[in-house]
């Protein structure tokens, strides 16, 4: 059975056991278990200023 998790379990995982991505969840929650707010915090801070100080990505449509 296939489904499409990001619109299936909005509202949490509908298969349970047998969902597929049971492994990047116990990953995030060991990382999350073993990192301090403050190093999320600055490793976002982080993502962000490297995003700003990226050129912007103009998409242009086609005719």
């Amino acid at each position: 059975m296939t489904i499409n998790c990001a619109e299936a379990c909005v509202k949490g995982c509908v298969l349970g056991d047998q969902c597929p991505n049971l492994e990047y969840k116990a990953k995030a929650a060991k990382f999350i278990s073993e990192t301090s707010l403050d190093q999320i915090l600055e490793m976002a801070e982080n993502a962000v200023r490297k995003k700003r100080m990226e050129p912007p990505q103009w998409i242009l449509p086609e005719e």
